[in-house]
């Protein structure tokens, strides 16, 4: 399956949002996707899952819980691919850039005069 069918779903992109901030036990994340989505444990554990074994996640045993945590080697597939798209907008932000900075010169020149 590909990295962005894997990411077209929102509840997987929110638990990955989360797992981003720190790992969390399983049912810290049921708990919060739970609420925000409405969504069952067992939905959330399949989502969980999925994530696992497409390599956005990673799941280990600490007692009878388990602890996820993001698996960043997945997201070079993603950067890798946004990568094509980068030499495109960088250029503009450059010259938004220097567009601001002139902006700010003259503005501070103005002060002083």
């Amino acid at each position: 399956m590909h990295a962005f069918d894997i990411l077209g779903d929102p509840v997987r992109r929110r638990i990955l949002e989360l797992l981003a901030e720190g790992v969390r036990s399983s049912g810290e994340v049921v708990e919060v996707i739970a609420a925000e989505f409405g969504i069952t444990q067992p939905a959330v554990s399949q989502h969980l899952r999925v994530l696992r074994d497409h390599g956005f996640a990673t799941a280990r045993a600490e007692g009878r819980r388990r602890i996820y945590a993001v698996a960043p080697e997945r997201f070079d597939e993603i950067d890798a691919w946004v990568q094509r798209f980068r030499r495109t907008w960088e250029p503009r932000f450059e010259a938004l850039a220097t567009e601001v900075a002139r902006g700010k010169k003259a503005r501070t020149m103005e002060g002083e005069n």
